[in-house]
């Protein structure tokens, strides 16, 4: 017993559970045949109700609960958010399988929203419960066990769908099993007992101690006594004895919600006050619209270059094949040199061109394999520019206002997907096909690539004139005044 006691007291503990519930729930062997299956014999949709009435809502759901779940994962600590992410996730892949009308499944995508915004606790409940130099490992854990969860589920559907081992409602099953264990995992999970904002930790018992001593030495002088310093040790001993005390009691400060939203504003108003973290922030959240927007469409462009029903599709390969590039290509971003406050901006300019090339191409082509060629070339270079944005906005930042940019990025981004969505997809604007939606997509990134190229190119610019002008001019002075230059 004392054995299991101490190895729950470990951050390995938490960390390995939060991994488990991680890769249970990511393991979605349908996601990249859920267009076949539902346009297919089993739920007899057409390809217009899932593109312009059905996969809309998700937009919708996820800007409208995006702001109240960010604001419940802190209030709550984490672990409750984590357990009802499990809870609407066996819902959405239920009413995935036992589902039909497209109402119901409008109802389906308005859970799956729910999901996607819950995602903010499964990565910020780590920060609660460890230490801050476990952090960067307990992170880099989830995120690579994640990623195994998603390429291991599209090689999965790839196998199942490929041999014909499983149909489409098996697979769902199969999906719900997992789903199951996630929430077994997600329950075990110890619960935090402080939060970023409205639950942060008090002065720790150390930091009191040496609060105490450096205002005594003030007040006292240099000079100390021994008996001075017994009197000192003592009274140290008792301030810290109060403070255990007190801890044992509550060991976090809950803050009332305006205290929090106040503090909110002013970190943010503070944090985007920089002018170079406001840059990036702009293109992370334009980019990442533009993402979304194409990989929640990307498989009905795929049905329309080559109908499942009349040709075998390999769009689980492609999943896992452009996850592992896409992580592979972050990846290599901590091995360059390249000084990115300067070439940043270009490099976000140039690369997201080069993403809008890809996406015309997959657009006009009617080669399958060239689409699959073209979306993980786009799909590496948007996980190459939002790994590098992620570096230097998080430079300067401590973690809870990193937390609070991360969030507000996100939220710009999914507003502004609301606005394209409501325009360009859904049924009740213009109701654009597939094609003409995915020009817009392409145009979209084209914009995105002028504008920061044309920033970048200024930024150098100023760079190397400011260089030149802070350069002092030479002096010709004899050789032996050398030696009396500093």
């Amino acid at each position: 017993m004392e054995a299991v006691r101490r190895w729950r007291a470990d951050w390995r503990y938490p960390t390995t559970l939060l991994c488990m519930y991680g890769f249970f729930s990511t393991v979605k062997p349908l996601e990249p045949f859920l267009i076949p299956y539902l346009t297919g014999p089993d739920k007899n949709l057409t390809a217009e109700e899932v593109n312009n009435q059905i996969f809309p809502v998700w937009t919708y759901s996820y800007l409208s609960v995006l702001v109240p779940v960010f604001l419940l994962t802190d209030w709550l600590r984490y672990k409750p958010v984590v357990v009802f992410q499990s809870l609407a996730l066996f819902i959405t892949t239920a009413m995935i399988l036992w589902t039909q009308s497209v109402q119901e499944m409008q109802a389906m995508q308005f859970f799956y929203g729910v999901v996607t915004a819950s995602e903010v606790a499964y990565f910020s409940y780590i920060y609660s419960v460890l230490d801050l130099k476990r952090y960067r490992k307990a992170t880099s854990y989830c995120r690579s066990v994640q990623l195994l969860g998603y390429t291991m589920g599209s090689v999965l559907g790839q196998v199942f769908v490929s041999f014909n081992l499983l149909s489409y409602n098996n697979i769902l099953v199969f999906t719900l099993v997992l789903t199951a264990i996630a929430f077994l995992f997600a329950c075990l999970l110890p619960m935090p007992q402080q939060s970023m904002f409205f639950h942060r930790r008090q002065k720790t018992v150390t930091e009191v101690t040496k609060t105490i001593v450096v205002a005594k030495e003030h007040v006292n002088g240099s000079k100390v006594s021994l008996d001075d310093l017994r009197v000192e040790k003592r009274g140290e001993t008792e301030d810290a004895k109060e403070l255990e005390d007190e801890e044992r009691a509550e060991s976090v400060g809950a803050m009332s919600c305006s205290k929090v939203l106040l503090q909110l504003w002013r970190d943010f108003r503070l944090c985007y006050s920089t002018r170079q973290l406001l840059y990036w922030s702009v293109w992370w959240a334009l980019a990442t619209c533009g993402y979304n927007q194409t990989v929640n469409y990307v498989q009905v462009l795929w049905e329309h270059v080559q109908p499942s029903q009349n040709f075998s599709i390999y769009n689980g390969g492609v999943e896992a094949a452009s996850s592992l590039l896409s992580a592979a290509t972050a990846y290599s971003i901590g091995f360059t040199e390249v000084r990115w406050e300067q070439w940043g901006e270009l490099a976000l300019g140039g690369f997201s061109g080069l993403g809008a090339a890809a996406l015309f191409l997959m657009t006009f082509t009617g080669n399958i394999w060239v689409c699959y060629v073209c979306y993980v070339i786009f799909k590496c270079l948007y996980m190459l520019l939002i790994t590098i944005a992620m570096y230097q906005i998080a430079a300067d930042l401590s973690m809870e206002r990193y937390a609070l940019v991360f969030g507000a990025n996100n939220f710009v981004a999914s507003a502004l997907q609301t606005i394209i969505t409501s325009i360009v997809v859904d049924s009740r604007g213009l109701g654009l096909s597939i094609i003409p939606q995915f020009i817009v997509y392409a145009s979209y990134f084209s914009l995105i690539a002028v504008v920061f190229s044309l920033r970048g190119l200024y930024t150098i610019w100023r760079t190397q004139r400011s260089s030149k002008d802070s350069t002092p001019p030479a002096k010709n002075e004899p050789p032996d005044h050398e030696e009396h230059r500093f």
